[in-house]
């Protein structure tokens, strides 16, 4: 096994690992936020129209956030947590949550492709609303589906605070 054999051997091929962005990440990737690795562990992708946005449920031990991901004019992120704040349909002008005001920025119908922890919404339709607060550091996102309202607690992030670590191909 000399010299003949290391020249005509076959080379091990390595699969290719494509660079992540935020807005490609799968499920099993590793997104690094605030000193924590956080496993891409569910994705969903909204579509209102032409219109598309995606989250990613991130987990680190039992803390589960959400990165949210959207190209508007720039690339907008924001990082959500759910928060137990009952809310019903027709979704109100305004909202209060720890003596801020919130008021409605958008509302609308999307339905959903979900992956991972979040195929069992595969297909589905939910009514969103968009809420901000004065200084607009702070939102909150709220989502119905079917007779449950799931209120969510976000702020905005910049690309530079994340780093992404691909999970797979």
């Amino acid at each position: 096994m000399g010299l003949f054999s290391k020249l005509f051997q076959k080379k091990e091929e390595r699969p290719v690992v494509r660079d992540r962005t935020v807005l490609s990440l799968q499920v099993g990737d590793i997104v690094v936020y605030d000193l924590t690795d956080y496993e891409v562990v569910g994705k969903i992708t909204y579509r209102d129209h032409s219109y598309e946005w995606i989250a990613y449920q991130l987990l680190e031990g039992r803390n589960t956030i959400w990165l949210s991901a959207e190209m508007d004019d720039e690339l907008e992120l924001g990082i959500y947590h759910k928060i137990p704040l009952q809310v019903s349909e027709p979704f109100p002008k305004q909202l209060s949550y720890e003596d801020k005001t919130y008021y409605l920025d958008e509302e609308g119908n999307a339905t959903v492709v979900g992956e991972g922890r979040s195929r069992n919404i595969n297909g589905r339709t939910t009514h969103y609303a968009d809420y901000y607060d004065e200084e607009e550091e702070h939102y909150l996102s709220l989502e119905s589906w079917d007779s449950e309202v799931e209120v969510s607690y976000g702020y905005p992030i910049e690309e530079y605070e994340i780093k992404i670590i691909a999970g797979s191909n």
